[in-house]
């Protein structure tokens, strides 16, 4: 039997009044809902389309052990954790792709922090946002509307915008073109405002001043608590502990280089879960994240640093990061790009997972124990976000 005939009897005994050829009306809810691209999962979980704002209206299709199939647009699925979502106990004929939902008017503003850019819609439909290079530009689609656009408004109060459009790119896939004045992306949010008549993008600006002491800087010491981590080859340590010992030392660094405002996501062994950290984050809302790991292979041959970001428009800190560490005598195990770690997917912020060195590799492992190693890892974490601050800068 195949998988979409079982995800069909499943939802006929949830839901006895599903007939073939119907769908059912949901809402998003929870902590971070999220849509994947499939079912497949490994460690690090399922391919990731995106974050979701709460009570977005979507149409179920299928259901997939514990998640759901939904229709986003004529040509376009996903699937969302049945967790995530709230039946609407409304059954209909037709997925919301193909009812005309319509676009309204669009804004283009600016506070003393950020730009915004608001469409107006009649409910709260899925997005997806996506970063651009040369030039820069945010692009969020939304599914299942269709344009009434017919004006853009745009302030002076804008600083970091230069242009905004949109076009519509399928037939009930609306598109919005975001483009920015630096070639560096410093983090978007999308959200609905109270109402759920209007859906936001904040666009954040690039600092007045590029000085690491004017930044708000988040560190992320990996693991805590129950979540121990890997294991030295030889000395049996706990990455939980070592990733802490690190970030400490990145703190001290930063505050001696005269950094104002630092934050960690945790100063001692706590467990703490992925959305626990990412509304920690969201809240604080940092220039930069730089989360610190230690990495493990099932082969001790196995050994070198790592840099990893999830979109393009954050490499450049990855990147910067990476190449610091590299003078530290380590091998090069690379600069990993598009990677599914729950801390790497929020837009709002550049980030970068540091993985200092091979718990695995008994020579990575006798640097890991080293106190000096720590020093010089943040050291070069330190001089590596210098790095990247000095390239943003307009050339002399």
């Amino acid at each position: 039997m195949r998988r979409s005939t079982i995800g069909f009897l499943l939802l006929l005994l949830a839901f006895p009044g599903f007939s073939q050829g119907s769908f059912w009306l949901a809402r998003t809810t929870g902590q971070l809902p999220f849509m994947e691209y499939g079912i497949g999962d490994d460690r690090l979980g399922g391919a990731k389309i995106g974050f979701l704002d709460s009570n977005v209206l979507v149409t179920i299709v299928d259901s997939f052990n514990t998640d759901y199939k939904v229709r986003l647009s004529t040509l376009h699925y996903a699937y969302i954790a049945k967790t995530s979502l709230v039946l609407q106990g409304k059954q209909v004929n037709r997925p919301i792709a193909h009812n005309p939902h319509l676009t309204g008017n669009i804004k283009v503003y600016g506070d003393t922090a950020s730009d915004y850019v608001t469409l107006t819609l009649d409910d709260r439909y899925p997005y997806r946002g996506m970063q651009l290079l040369d030039p820069s530009r945010v692009v969020v689609d939304v599914f299942g509307v269709t344009s009434n656009t017919n004006w853009i408004t745009q302030l002076h109060s804008a600083k970091e915008i230069s242009n905004t459009w949109y076009e519509q790119v399928e037939d009930d896939v609306f598109r919005v073109y975001i483009q920015l004045k630096h070639p560096q992306h410093w983090g978007y949010a999308i959200a609905y405002d109270s109402v759920g008549r209007h859906l936001i993008i904040r666009i954040r600006r690039q600092p007045a001043v590029l000085d690491i002491r004017k930044l708000r800087i988040a560190i992320d010491a990996g693991h805590g608590g129950d979540n121990s981590g890997a294991t030295g080859v030889t000395s049996k340590i706990l990455e939980k502990n070592y990733t802490l010992l690190i970030a400490e030392q990145l703190r001290k660094m930063l505050k001696t280089a005269g950094v104002q405002h630092i934050f960690m996501t945790r100063t001692k062994d706590t467990t703490l879960s992925m959305p626990e950290r990412i509304a920690m984050l969201k809240e604080y809302d940092p220039h930069l994240l730089v989360s610190i790991h230690l990495n493990s292979a099932s082969y001790d041959t196995v050994e070198g640093t790592s840099t990893y970001y999830r979109y393009l428009g954050f490499r450049p800190l990855s990147m910067a990061i990476l190449n610091r560490m590299l003078t530290l005598g380590l091998a090069e195990y690379g600069n990993v790009g598009s990677f599914n770690f729950s801390l790497s997917g929020p837009t709002n912020y550049p980030n970068v997972l540091v993985e200092v060195a091979f718990l695995s590799n008994p020579g990575d492992e006798k640097k890991i124990l080293s106190p000096k190693f720590h020093k010089a890892v943040a050291q070069k974490i330190f001089l590596g976000i210098v790095d990247w601050l000095n390239a943003q800068k307009p050339k002399p």
